[in-house]
């Protein structure tokens, strides 16, 4: 029978999570004690690493994307005077 542990009752937030995990993990055939050291196991590791979401992205971009911009103005301008000395040349 499964029973809250010490990982699910200090993490309240995942608790949901574990029992999911764990009940997975038993209806696919494993024994309880090895269930239980995966999920904590596994969660333990998801805990540990840090994820990336797409705010992260978006707030570490930014900066990058507001000097894109000015570069590509940039782009434009030394264009438009090749293309200004081009045309005098010939006009």
């Amino acid at each position: 029978m499964w029973y809250p542990t010490r990982y699910n009752l200090t993490h309240g937030d995942n608790y949901l999570r574990y029992a999911q995990i764990h009940l997975q993990l038993r209806d696919a055939g494993f024994e309880e004690k090895q269930a239980e050291a995966l999920t904590e196991a596994l969660l333990s590791a998801i805990e540990d690493s840090e994820l990336v979401t797409r705010k992260d992205l978006q707030i570490e971009l930014a900066p990058i994307k507001s000097d894109l911009t000015v570069v590509k103005w940039m782009l434009g301008l030394l264009h438009g005077g090749v293309a200004a000395l081009i045309l005098k040349g010939f006009f």
